[in-house]
């Protein structure tokens, strides 16, 4: 099964959140946010008011309780309109 997003929607699988602090101490799943940096999994095609300006594979950054988050095969993904996401990260 697959998820083909509609309109200006964009799908995202979250990149591994920090499971140390910069100190190097171990963080409890419970303690660690969830990551504001995702790949882009799959695209709509857009509207006239919100065209796509991110493609397959950016990874972008996106407020921390930005979009819908649902689960396919054990996979976690979140669904957002590309006006939500605030960078392209380079």
């Amino acid at each position: 099964m697959t998820i083909k997003p509609l309109a200006d929607k964009v799908l995202l699988k979250s990149l591994e959140a920090e499971e140390t602090t910069k100190s190097g101490l171990i963080l409890a799943a419970s303690a660690q946010e969830k990551p504001e940096m995702s790949e882009v999994v799959a695209v709509g095609p857009g509207t006239d008011k919100n065209p796509m300006t991110v493609a397959v594979g950016n990874k972008v950054i996106i407020g921390k309780y930005t979009g819908t988050d649902v689960k396919l095969d054990g996979v976690e993904y979140t669904i957002i309109s590309v006006k939500d996401i605030l960078a392209i990260v380079e």
